[in-house]
């Protein structure tokens, strides 16, 4: 009778908390689940449950995103209350914890059930994950796991949730038999694998890296001396035999193009589907079956069996699949790129032929002309990186800008005809051939007519101004640095293009400017045919002043230019024996308006005015080195003296006497401990510019001079009453009062009142400097341990 009346009970509390018999099913599952059991009624219970969570898994991920008010799962809210996720576990682990010799296997089906009823809960339960994560023995023994095809893809999908939100990066040395478990997987499963090794060997995100502060960087980079666990990861990768050749095969293996009307509509159907990895491959899956039909079908794969779009698989859902595997492909070769071993990568990325095979490519899968801007993906901007082709561009871009950065591989995005042409023009211009370029081994570089490079180009002159992808034209640069005139030659028609964007089409995406500025400077620098042909196009006042305005809409993201155009300046005023440079030298609008002094202290006071020690970045950093380059230039020709004293007459001018050249002052000593630190690779700065990295040394050594009788040095133009050169680089506080109190304060008050004066009127103006002043002095006594006067 008690029994009965406590099952009445237990049906009361689950009909009104609508557990929907979840705990009952559960206190069954535990029980018929014991050691040494044959777990076939356990595996029967799980069924039941399996079928009750995973539409609840189903629906999140085709359903429209709901806020966390609306979206509630019980099911699998109760599935975890009630001890679920823990038993299964238990379940899972338990042929590990025997100690038998010969271990029990488990039901292929019945762990592919428990890894999906898990998956379920992770994505519709908050916490479930970060548990499962917070289990180090549980994670590790999911990769064993993978060595069954049968569960892999389940296993997978589990492992790749459950790395993303685990505090501390999992060490892959740690694996057991990691590089046979690798070696095993065939190339779907290698591409899979890839998505969880993506997390493996990625820094932790710090923010935007570009407004990361290279004193933050600096600090950091002191507190982590030794290599970090993803470091560490990537070379535990690099030593796995045929690793990178296997992911350069899957990079560049082909596919086959999908044709007919409704080919972007079949896409845009599926997009809903993709944001689940298991829902994309498990039709896959489905797809490539071949007469073969699979007895071991999840719930997932049975429910996606019967849906309408079914027949429409094996032609679109292929080449979506290609994509989505070569995007995690293409960034965990990307990541390696820019690692400590990015030599080693290098390498083997040109000796597996991998430029040559994306080349191939491009025109059928990477850039295909049938994904025209005006498809929207669901709603989304086209250039939303929610889509499979637009994230496998941006992949792409990333990767080649990795590739070819500053690295003499990066002529191997030409073709054989492409190198000769730049041979035979440096021949004729009697410019001696660079070396990386006599050096690239011929068979490495691309086939056909058209290398990578100039493919690139010709489909970025297709994108919109505004379009996203052309800030990939960064990339260039790096292409285009050090190769005097020859690419100029080659592809001019592009040089015309940048001009039309920067300066008549209207654009306003900073981002996308820059990366016309940075590339416009590469293609000019140096090059006196270049600037025949800027002249040639800006052949109006009007727009000659729209350059301008572009230029001095952000000094940050044009900089480089400026510094090019300077650079450029300087080596022509040295060849007035050749009769072209001398002509263009007078009749260039803007080699003119550069020569004025005026013109290029201006650029130089703004420079040094924008940034601080406090708000450098990598981004913006470039200004600082653009300013010294300016200043190394009026060394040369002795003119040094000329520009710091200008720079002093325009602090006074401005009301802020001390303030310019004291920035510029800690700046400067900043420098020397950024780039002189022996991890720095200074390279770059010397071969941008053409300029020793010793004069560059010399010369910060000159302007940071002690001796104030050096008309050389930047302390000779502070006044002594305004000199503060004693700053802390590292924190940015100001130096201690020093000297008697009443002339301490005089000379803080004279100093803050100066600038601010245009601020507040002269009487009350002094009325607050004195206060705040006072307040000052009595903290910075208050440091020096001193009693603070009355």
């Amino acid at each position: 009778m008690e029994a009965l009346n406590w099952i009445n009970i237990q049906t009361l509390l689950d009909k009104r908390a609508k557990w929907h018999g979840i705990p009952t099913l559960l206190q069954k599952l535990y029980e018929s689940s014991h050691p040494n059991s044959d777990l076939s009624q356990a595996h029967s219970l799980l069924k039941v449950l399996s079928s009750q969570l995973s539409m609840e898994a189903m629906s999140f991920v085709t359903e429209e995103r709901k806020t966390a008010q609306e979206s509630t799962f019980p099911n699998t809210y109760t599935f975890d209350l009630f001890g679920g996720v823990d038993l299964l576990v238990e379940i899972l682990m338990r042929p590990t914890l025997t100690m038998q010799k010969k271990k029990p296997k488990m039901n292929d089906d019945l762990v592919k059930d428990c890894l999906s009823v898990l998956y379920n809960c992770c994505i519709c339960t908050e916490g479930v994950t970060k548990s499962l994560a917070a289990r180090d023995d549980f994670v590790l023994f999911l990769f064993t796991l993978m060595t069954n095809k049968k569960t892999f893809l389940q296993t997978a999908t589990l492992i790749e949730d459950i790395l993303g939100v685990k505090k501390e990066m999992i060490q892959l040395e740690g694996i057991p038999n990691l590089s046979g478990l690798v070696q095993s997987f065939d190339q779907q499963q290698l591409a899979n694998f890839c998505r969880i090794l993506s997390v493996t060997i990625s820094e932790p995100d710090v923010g935007n890296d570009d407004k990361h502060t290279l004193l933050a960087k600096n600090a950091q980079q002191k507190r982590n001396a030794s290599p970090s666990r993803a470091e560490v990861n990537q070379v535990t990768l690099l030593n796995i035999p045929g690793f990178i050749e296997r992911l350069c095969k899957l990079a560049t293996r082909k596919v086959s193009e999908a044709t007919g009307a409704n080919f972007l509509q079949e896409l845009e159907d599926w997009y809903t589907w993709l944001d689940n990895a298991l829902v994309l491959d498990a039709l896959m899956q489905m797809a490539t079956e071949e007469g073969e039909q699979s007895s071991t079908e999840s719930s997932d794969e049975s429910s996606l069996a019967t849906s309408p779009l079914r027949h429409r698989l094996p032609q679109s859902m292929k080449i979506v699949h290609e994509i989505m595997y070569k995007v995690e492909v293409l960034y965990v070769l990307c990541v390696l790129l820019m690692g400590r071993q990015r030599n080693q990568v290098h390498k083997m990325l040109a000796e597996f032929r991998l430029i040559p095979g994306l080349n191939n490519l491009f025109d059928k899968l990477i850039w295909r002309k049938y994904t025209a801007s005006n498809h929207v993906v669901h709603g989304q901007n086209e250039n939303c990186d929610c889509s499979p082709e637009i994230s496998f561009k941006i992949q792409f871009l990333r990767l080649l800008q990795s590739f070819s950065d500053h690295h003499e591989n990066k002529y191997l995005l030409l073709n054989s005809q492409e190198l000769n042409e730049l041979s035979a023009i440096s021949m004729k211009a009697n410019i001696p051939e660079v070396e990386a370029l006599v050096n690239t081994d011929r068979s490495l570089v691309c086939d056909g007519k058209k290398g990578l490079l100039t493919r690139l180009l010709t489909v970025m002159k297709r994108e919109p101004p505004d379009s996203s992808f052309r800030s990939a034209l960064e990339m260039f640069v790096a292409i285009f640095n050090n190769v005097p005139q020859d690419l100029f030659f080659t592809w001019f028609c592009f040089f015309e293009h940048i001009l039309y964007c920067i300066i008549d089409s209207g654009c306003t995406s900073r981002d996308v400017l820059q990366s016309y500025f940075d590339l416009l400077g590469e293609l000019m620098k140096f090059n006196i045919d270049a600037f025949k042909r800027f002249n040639k196009y800006v052949n109006t006042a009007e727009k000659f002043q729209t350059f301008l305005t572009q230029i001095n809409s952000s000094l940050v993201d044009s900089n480089m230019l400026v510094r090019c155009i300077v650079l450029s300046l300087d080596r022509f005023e040295s060849q007035t024996e050749d009769v072209k440079v001398v002509e263009v030298l007078s009749e260039c609008c803007l080699l003119s308006y550069m020569a004025r002094v005026e013109n290029r202290l201006s650029f130089l006071f703004r420079l040094i005015n924008i940034i601080n020690v406090q708000t450098l970045t990598q981004e913006n950093v470039s200004c600082l080195n653009t300013s010294l380059v300016i200043l190394m230039l009026a060394r040369r020709k002795a003119k040094l003296p000329f520009y710091l004293n200008a720079l002093r007459e325009k602090e006074y001018a401005e009301k802020y006497p001390g303030c310019l050249l004291n920035n510029f002052h800690n700046l400067l000593r900043f420098w020397q401990r950024h780039y002189l630190n022996k991890d720095k690779d200074s390279t770059c700065l010397e071969n941008s510019s053409c300029i020793p990295f010793s004069y560059w040394k010399e010369t910060v050594s000159v302007l940071l001079g002690s001796d104030r009788t050096s008309l050389c040095a930047i302390a000779t133009y502070i006044d002594e009453p305004f000199m503060d050169l004693d700053k802390d680089l590292e924190h940015g506080h100001p130096p201690l009062v020093k000297g008697s109190w009443e002339l301490s304060v005089q000379l803080t008050c004279l100093r803050l009142y100066l600038r601010m004066e245009d601020v507040v009127t002269i009487g009350d103006g002094i009325c607050l400097v004195l206060v705040f002043s006072l307040r000052c002095f009595l903290s910075a006594k208050g440091r020096e341990g001193e009693p603070e006067p009355t």
